[in-house]
């Protein structure tokens, strides 16, 4: 009889040792930096590997879930190795910054009009942001282009 219950212990032990094993076979990938990346660097796909989670982690944290939403976005905070990286902590790369001088594209029908504005607002490629006509103080409504100018109008 005590055989048989120090077996049934032994198998036991083996048994719950195996589950956090299984489920975190079960997880779910995750890019993670290879280094460590300092605020303001720009992350590539050679700075970004994929390593395994428990499940839960998607659920108990806003972390990105897919590499591609990492390529080419800004740290803006400090992303350890190996370590999921929270949604808040990237942002995308900034062609315009707010005070600094832009250039404002009007184009239509043949027409092209080109001036220098003040940016009223911070924005990455696609993003819509205010600026200021430096010369009148008019401010416009532009979308800031992949380099780095903004576009007005249609």
């Amino acid at each position: 009889m005590l055989r048989k219950s120090k077996f049934a212990r032994l198998f036991l032990f083996a048994a719950a040792a195996l589950v956090p094993a299984q489920l975190y076979a079960a997880g779910v990938q995750l890019p993670v930096p290879r280094v460590t990346i300092h605020p303001g660097d720009q992350l590539s796909g050679q700075n970004i590997v994929e390593r395994r989670f428990p499940e839960r982690t998607t659920q108990q944290f806003a972390v990105v879930s897919h590499r591609n939403e990492l390529i080419g976005m800004v740290a803006r905070r400090t992303l350890l190795p190996g370590k999921p990286v929270p949604i808040n902590a990237i942002t995308e790369q900034l062609l315009v910054k707010r005070g600094d001088a832009a250039k404002l594209v009007f184009r239509e029908q043949g027409l092209r009009i080109v001036m220098q504005v003040e940016a009223l607002q911070s924005g990455g490629s696609g993003a819509t942001v205010r600026v200021r006509n430096i010369d009148s103080g008019v401010v416009v409504i532009g979308t800031v282009q992949s380099d780095g100018s903004i576009r007005a109008g249609n």
